[in-house]
C-alpha cells in the first residue's frame, strides 16, 4: 500500500507529527487504538472522518519507520535486541 496518499506530515499540525490526511489524527493515536484491541468498526464509527484505507495506511507507515530504523541502525553498527 502507498501510504503517502494517506499520511501527511504539517509542522504546524500536531507538532508535526504524521497525521492522516492532514486530519488532526495522528498515526499514532489509530495505532494506539489498534493496539488496545479496538476493532476496525469501533474506529471508523468513533471517527467518521476516517476510512479502512486511512487505518491500513497507517500500519504500512509505521511498517515503514520501523524498516527504515533497522537499516539505519544495521548501517551504523548498532545492535537493537
Amino acid at each position: 500500500m502507498n501510504y503517502r496518499n494517506h499520511i501527511t506530515i504539517e509542522a504546524n499540525k500536531r507538532g508535526g507529527k504524521p497525521c492522516v490526511r492532514g486530519l488532526r489524527i495522528t498515526v499514532y493515536e489509530v495505532l494506539e487504538y489498534l493496539a488496545s484491541e479496538m476493532t476496525e468498526a469501533e474506529i471508523l464509527d468513533d471517527f467518521p472522518d476516517l476510512t479502512r484505507e486511512d487505518l491500513k495506511a497507517c500500519i504500512a507507515y509505521a511498517a515503514d519507520r520501523e524498516r527504515r530504523y533497522a537499516v539505519l541502525y544495521r548501517n551504523c553498527g548498532i545492535i537493537i535486541s
